[in-house]
């Protein structure tokens, strides 16, 4: 999908967690997913994965009220996304224990409400500043 619109407070649109308190956006990266691969021995294809933006590359901030920016769209780090069992019966055996901390991506929320496209910008601040 070429974009998306977030909504703040709220998540994405369209999304099965859109309205949900905390878990408004997951955001994984390709090079997590290159080392999730080496450990798993095959590819990890990233539309298995359940997370709804993948970026190019990391690092994605982990701790709790980091942010990043997307686009237009300021995010803050809720945790660290958890693997869920179902990623065994998609990828593979192996797949959840491959995709645990790090490799598995972290949940924000959305402090802003905006347009989130393939291609924008991001920028990762710590803090929350």
């Amino acid at each position: 999908m070429p974009s998306v619109e977030a909504e703040a407070g709220t998540g994405l649109v369209g999304d099965r967690y859109h309205g949900t308190r905390h878990r408004h956006v997951t955001v994984q990266a390709l090079d997590d997913l290159a080392t999730a691969a080496e450990v798993l021995g095959r590819p990890v294809d990233p539309a298995l994965t359940r997370r709804n933006i993948t970026l190019d590359h990391g690092p994605i901030p982990t701790r709790p009220g980091e942010r990043m920016t997307i686009g237009d769209v300021e995010l803050e780090v809720v945790r660290i996304a958890a693997p869920c069992r179902l990623l065994d019966d998609w990828l593979g055996p192996g797949a959840m224990q491959a995709l645990r901390s790090p490799r598995g991506g972290t949940v924000f929320r959305l402090l802003d409400s905006g347009t989130i496209s393939v291609g924008d910008e991001v920028e990762v601040r710590t803090g929350t500043s």
